[in-house]
């Protein structure tokens, strides 16, 4: 038996190798993982000529996963900073690397992600589009947009984000409902300027069959872009939203016929309390699909901190039933990301998806907690570190103020509650200021 896609193999009762390996570390059964995989639940993103690609699944069961949106600009075009950046990713725990080059050799850098790095790589050919032509936007043909989508097809990335929902229906009523932050999607606006300067379909849209048979021929993940994601709380849950979410759960279907792998793109920002509706929303129109969200930010007052905006949203969106979370990092809204950035959003991101992932249930997410909770009574600090989401950062705080006791800590030394109750119920005698 032979099959192109990992949604085909499941349909066909095919355990792939990459199956096996997702099965392993998500303690799920084989046979259910494969369920999920022909019903459209859950993706495994594994374009065949990524080499160096370690399988991760993203949906339904499975532990929430995260992204790191990277990738040089033109202001900042240090292609070696960005693969340090990279590296330290996925060391610190990403499952996803976005790359999001807007500027320079972008396709020596895509080639080099996917013959070295171990995670699924994604990429927004309508970005590439623009920096590869290096003309004016108006003059790029329908024929040219697809023909980026099959070079980072032949370059090897797992998925790309493609703005197909941004026809020229959506484009219509977005122009009848005013929004206070209008479009804040990159690849929504390029192609609604696109649109709007040509008098032309959304090429994506219009020629998306022969964009699937792109996706089925390499075993690419169709992740499918919210062009009109709300940019601000007072867009949040607006009609042009809901409506392209609505063409979204279409092309959904349309990619599931062709056996080809789905997630979809959601907000965005996004006030606390209408996040769970939003993630119930999606589920239904989109037919149960992974979705992978954008925070979502809960506010939008807080520049230099919107790694924690997004954080509370993301916890909130995934224990909802958000799969995927797209980190924020620190310099949102207001720079490219540093290597400290970086790590502050992917600490934040992964802080959201462990919490969310406690509250769904998932098989093993509680025995961490339960291990940490064990050296923390035990007041075994080597224990703590290691068990800790950045050891050098707890290590670090500890060393910064090292208390009189070894046993104990700077905040409360002798008064600490649990040095003091462990000894109690030894059946020793306690004298705090003696000691």
């Amino acid at each position: 038996m032979s099959y192109s896609t990992q949604m085909e193999a499941a349909r066909q009762g095919i355990l792939t190798e990459q199956m096996k390996v997702v099965a392993a570390k998500e303690q799920i059964a084989p046979e259910k993982l494969m369920q999920l995989l022909a019903q459209g639940q859950v993706i495994i993103p594994c374009n065949r000529l990524h080499t160096a690609l370690q399988p991760n699944g993203i949906g339904a069961s499975l532990r929430t996963k995260i992204n790191v949106n990277l990738g040089v600009s033109r202001d900042c075009q240090d292609l070696d900073m960005e693969y340090q950046k990279v590296k330290a990713a996925v060391e610190m725990g990403a499952e996803a690397i976005m790359d999001l080059s807007s500027s320079g050799d972008t396709r020596a850098f895509r080639r080099r992600l996917t013959a070295e790095c171990p995670a699924m790589i994604g990429t927004v050919p309508i970005y590439d589009a623009v920096v590869y032509y290096h003309k004016p936007l108006r003059q790029i043909t329908a024929q040219e947009w697809l023909d980026i989508v099959r070079m980072h097809a032949e370059d090897g990335v797992d998925f790309m984000t493609i703005h197909c929902g941004m026809n020229r229906e959506t484009a219509a009523r977005f122009k009848r409902n005013k929004r206070l932050m209008n479009i804040v999607s990159r690849g929504g606006s390029i192609m609604f300027a696109w649109m709007e300067m040509t008098g032309e379909e959304n090429p994506f849209y219009a020629h998306y069959d022969e964009i699937l048979e792109i996706f089925r021929a390499y075993d690419i993940t169709m992740s499918l872009g919210d062009a009109c994601r709300p940019g601000c709380l007072a867009d949040a849950t607006d009609s042009v939203q809901i409506s392209e979410l609505v063409t979204l759960g279409e092309l959904t279907k349309r990619a599931w016929d062709k056996d080809v792998q789905v997630m979809v793109e959601g907000p965005g920002h996004m006030p606390m309390h209408q996040i769970a509706a939003n993630m119930e929303i999606q589920k239904t129109l989109c037919h149960g699909a992974p979705f992978y969200v954008l925070g979502p930010l809960v506010t939008d007052i807080a520049p230099g901190y919107d790694h924690i905006t997004s954080a509370i949203g993301g916890a909130i969106a995934a224990a909802n039933g958000a799969s995927f979370l797209c980190y924020v990092t620190p310099a949102e809204h207001l720079r490219l990301p540093n290597a400290a950035d970086v790590k502050e959003g992917i600490v934040a991101a992964r802080i959201a998806a462990h919490a969310a992932d406690l509250a769904k249930g998932i098989p093993g997410a509680a025995d961490w907690d339960y291990q940490m909770s064990t050296a923390r009574k035990n007041l075994d600090w080597e224990k703590m570190f290691a068990l800790s989401l950045d050891p050098d950062k707890a290590r670090r705080y500890r060393a910064e103020a090292q208390p009189e006791k070894e046993d104990t800590c700077s905040m409360c030394g002798n008064f600490c509650a649990v040095k003091n109750t462990n000894r109690i119920l030894d059946g020793e005698i306690v004298s705090i200021f003696d000691e």
